[in-house]
């Protein structure tokens, strides 16, 4: 393993969000300094001010790139090349970037972190299992109904505790730079089945309903979720649930040597912290994926 220069940090964009923080968690075990990127960290980093971007990156060796609120919005490609150029301008060569799978606007950051000349990782994905526990899908869960406008499309959930590791490892090991890990579990599931595993696992009644669309925009501003998430989860559900991703990929074995972790045994470990257990009113966190 090549750590590199230890008194340089890693720069981690959207450090305190689902991959990131377990990146950081990661690092910081291996006796890497971790700088997180947000708008409430010193330095500050926000994608919507580039004149933040250059504290964030000065002296650091690498950097994850995650943009919020996700790749698929317009202008993230534009954003993530202009990035890149400063990375690069700042002397910071090794980027690994968290990609969308399936998504036109992220591949089209993929294409401009590739023709960069930065020693880059593309680290690509679908949806996380932690969509079920850290994420706006958990209080139905909580509730017992879990209202979606799906059928019966398969995705290959991923385990964001294994993006993490292959994150880590592109950051930090040889071997990586100019590769494309391709991130999915080991079966597809649809919604619904995801859901009977995790009533599996806690032993409770929760139940998928079909609704349409229109229904669930609806809900989601009922429930309070911010005009511009609703608009990013509208368009995850309603555009790239057309069974595009209905496939399995080889990114984990290829990068850890390892087979990626299993929904089930995601279930299992969520339950056992309680974190479906409704007992009080919670409020999910971090951002779409």
């Amino acid at each position: 393993m090549t750590l590199g220069n230890l008194e340089k940090p890693v720069l981690l964009v959207g450090g305190y969000g689902k991959t990131g923080r377990r990146v950081a968690e990661r690092l910081e075990a291996q006796g890497v300094l971790v700088r997180v990127g947000s708008r409430s960290s010193e330095p500050a980093f926000d994608w919507n001010d580039r004149a933040t971007w250059a504290a964030a990156l000065k002296g650091a060796r690498a950097a994850y790139i995650t943009y919020y609120p996700d790749l698929s919005v317009p202008g993230a490609a534009a954003a993530v090349a202009a990035f890149t150029e400063a990375a690069l301008d700042a002397g910071v060569r090794r980027l690994v970037l968290l990609s969308g799978r399936g998504e036109e606007e992220a591949e089209k950051a993929e294409q401009a972190l590739k023709a960069s000349g930065a020693d880059w990782t593309v680290v690509r994905c679908a949806w996380f299992n932690q969509n079920f526990s850290e994420n706006f899908l958990l209080d139905p869960i909580l509730a017992g109904v879990v209202a979606l406008p799906v059928d019966g499309v398969r995705e290959p959930f991923v385990d964001a505790d294994d993006i993490a590791d292959v994150v880590a490892a592109a950051l930090t090991e040889d071997g990586h730079a100019g590769k494309l890990h391709e991130l999915t579990g080991p079966r597809l599931l649809t919604f619904g089945e995801a859901i009977a595993e995790i009533a599996a696992a806690t032993g409770r009644k929760i139940r998928l309903e079909q609704i349409s669309a229109g229904e669930f925009s609806n809900l989601l501003v009922a429930e309070g979720v911010p005009d511009s998430l609703v608009e990013l989860i509208m368009v995850l559900f309603t555009q790239l649930l057309d069974g595009r991703n209905q496939s399995l990929a080889g990114g984990v074995a290829e990068a850890l040597g390892r087979p990626p972790r299993d929904f089930a045994d995601f279930a299992r470990d969520a339950a056992e912290t309680g974190i479906w257990t409704p007992r009080r009113t919670r409020r999910a966190v971090g951002g779409v994926r």
